[in-house]
């Protein structure tokens, strides 16, 4: 799946991505709205990740929707 197909489904995809970042208010995910930028910069602000750290993380949420990539079950990693 690719972020124009997140970014239209963004709703749907929005619960389990809110279990993993739980930091991330209802109105972050409003702003973010499924495009990969904005999620990468939430991530940096709430979790206080570093840019390629954030973005890696953005990537790797949308890869594992597609089932490329297996996310880890770590609870203390964002």
């Amino acid at each position: 799946m690719n972020w124009d197909q997140i970014a239209g489904t963004w709703k749907r995809l929005a619960g389990s991505a809110r279990e993993r970042w739980g930091k991330l208010t209802d109105n972050d995910w409003e702003t973010i709205a499924g495009k990969k930028d904005q999620l990468a910069g939430r991530l940096r602000e709430r979790h206080g990740l570093a840019r390629a750290h954030a973005e890696k993380r953005a990537d790797e949420r949308s890869l594992a929707r597609k089932g490329t990539v297996r996310e880890s079950h770590d609870p203390t990693r964002p």
